[in-house]
């Protein structure tokens, strides 16, 4: 049961930064309140669906995708100062970052309990 919540979560939380960055340009209000839904839902994706024997496999993939979606974000001289798509384009990848964040937050302190304890 647990596995399914944490596999939904984390769909449903990639669909929600998607939308989250195609209306974060246009609407303060909505982006707000998905914001902090995406924190939860990384935060139970954090705790519900990353196994112990997923964990670096997770914080591997999770380091790599923070620093590309920092990088085309934030980093590429103002994305969202780019052609028509740059300011959809940089709130898709700020939203992955609101959510993925989190989740490799809570699987990281985690793993340094496990390593704490042996």
């Amino acid at each position: 049961m647990d596995k399914n919540i944490g596999r939904y979560s984390f769909i449903a939380g990639v669909v929600i930064a998607i939308v989250l960055g195609l209306t974060l340009p246009i609407n303060d209000t909505v982006a707000t309140w998905l914001t902090s839904v995406l924190v939860i839902m990384g935060l139970v994706v954090g705790f519900l669906n990353i196994t112990h024997s997923e964990t670096k496999e997770f914080l591997t993939l999770a380091t790599i995708l923070v620093v590309i979606a920092y990088a085309g974000g934030v980093g590429y001289n103002g994305m969202e100062n780019r052609a028509v798509v740059g300011g959809y384009l940089a709130g898709i990848l700020n939203s992955i970052l609101v959510f993925v964040v989190p989740a490799a937050v809570v699987v990281a302190l985690k793993e340094m309990s496990n390593l704490a304890k042996d």
